[in-house]
């Protein structure tokens, strides 16, 4: 089966088995985690959401992103500043895709 999910402000497309790198979640590592907003579920659309559809993902780690540096330059006022960033993330194996 194959659903779209949304979390975290995003969706995703996924199938059993999928690994996917999510916003973080605080879920301990190890648990499920189901998703209730299930987008479209095996071909079917919802109204915004399925009704009776879960996604069902156990919570492989929890880490955080590669840096990114964020510089900010305003021209002839001698303004700098360079900035990092590391998004944290969970790692999640969608296990079952329920439509009922």
């Amino acid at each position: 089966m194959k659903a779209v999910i949304e979390t975290g402000g995003k969706q995703y497309y996924v199938e059993e088995g999928t690994v996917l790198y999510i916003e973080k979640l605080e879920t301990e590592t190890g648990k499920e985690v189901v998703f209730d907003k299930v987008l479209m579920a095996n071909g079917a659309l919802g109204r915004p959401y399925v009704q009776n559809a879960e996604v069902v993902g156990e919570v492989i780690k929890h880490g955080k992103s590669k840096k990114i540096k964020v510089f900010k330059y305003n021209p002839k006022k001698k303004y700098r500043k360079t900035q990092g960033h590391r998004q944290p993330y969970t790692k999640v194996e969608i296990k079952t895709i329920r439509s009922k």
